[in-house]
């Protein structure tokens, strides 16, 4: 926050400093002008930028900051898009305001206009280029830093296991699971509907979701307007994470049992919500019922079995048409 207030005078005084300067304009129609310039490495077409953003209205009113989020902006240079004309005019370190006319942002779109951005205003964005980069210098970076969080995952999983002592079994697919409460009862088949209770955590122990009230109370989850209750789905029909749709077929009907999914049967190197990219899920889950499909039935084979005659009967039926003419 700190930062963010201290950039927020640094704009004020820049924008004083330049209030006689008089903007450029882009062959595209956007204003800008650099506030501060370097000598830093130049933006060119299909770079990978990373940048600082501080989105303000006329009046003032911050509209989006990403030094608010803590997340700075990365994009690929191309030629189409906001700002991708400003861009290749800036360096590594520099600064800009660069003012886009609303007008032309709303136009053919005037009834998406907020009262907020009134005809003939502008969105003023402050820009701040942190880091140039080539697009296979990106990607080999992008690449070095999903490889070391993969890697981290697994250590980080061994190591939840080993400190809970749980003694797993493993499938082909990595997906690691341990039958708490076995059931006699039958087992679904892919296409099958299901009834199941569960409440998941990360390995750090934080849960993010559960179907049963007691559990969502505890972990702080509850929602008001929430039904508790087993959630219903078809089981191997991509309803589900894939560490799902794969456990569930080792149950009976009523067994309860802990899955230890890895990211590549869950939600992957993105994350989803609240579960950030690369992490392994533990789930607590009760297949309660089993709620069997009408699995077609194979067709019978057509073909006609082939009669085979030995030669000896064949004589046989042959002399005695003869005795009959006789």
């Amino acid at each position: 926050m700190r930062k963010y207030i201290i950039y927020l005078a640094f704009i004020t005084l820049a924008v004083n400093a330049y209030a006689q300067a008089p903007l450029k304009k882009t062959d595209k129609g956007n204003l800008y002008q650099i506030i501060s310039g370097s000598n830093g490495k130049k933006v060119k077409l299909n770079d990978v930028i990373t940048f600082q953003v501080l989105q303000k209205t006329d009046k003032d009113s911050v509209l989006f900051s990403t030094y608010q989020t803590g997340s700075p902006v990365q994009v690929k240079v191309q030629e189409e898009g906001d700002l991708m004309d400003v861009f290749p005019l800036l360096a590594e370190n520099d600064s800009a305001l660069v003012k886009i006319s609303t007008d032309t942002i709303f136009k053919n779109n005037e009834d998406r206009r907020p009262a907020f951005l009134p005809k003939g205003s502008y969105i003023n964005c402050f820009l701040k280029i942190l880091r140039v980069q080539s697009l296979d210098e990106a990607i080999a970076e992008r690449k070095g830093m999903m490889d070391k969080m993969a890697a981290d995952e697994t250590t980080d999983r061994n190591k939840y296991i080993a400190d809970n002592k749980l003694v797993l079994k493993k499938t082909a697919t990595g997906l690691q699971y341990k039958i708490t409460a076995p059931s006699i009862k039958r087992k679904p088949v892919a296409g099958d509907s299901v009834q199941v209770n569960y409440t998941g955590h990360l390995l750090n122990g934080t849960v993010f979701d559960s179907s049963i009230d007691a559990d969502a109370k505890k972990a702080g989850l509850e929602q008001p307007g929430r039904t508790y209750e087993p959630i219903g789905f078809k089981v191997g029909q991509q309803q589900v994470i894939p560490g799902w749709d794969e456990g569930l077929l080792l149950l009976g009907e009523g067994a309860k049992a802990t899955f230890v999914i890895p990211s590549n049967l869950a939600y992957g190197p993105n994350g989803q919500g609240e579960i950030p990219p690369f992490s392994t899920l533990v789930f607590d889950v009760q297949l309660v019922k089993v709620f069997p499909a009408k699995h077609p039935v194979a067709a019978k084979s057509t073909v006609k079995k082939r009669t085979t005659i030995s030669k000896s009967t064949a004589v046989k039926k042959t002399s005695t048409t003869v005795k009959k003419k006789s």
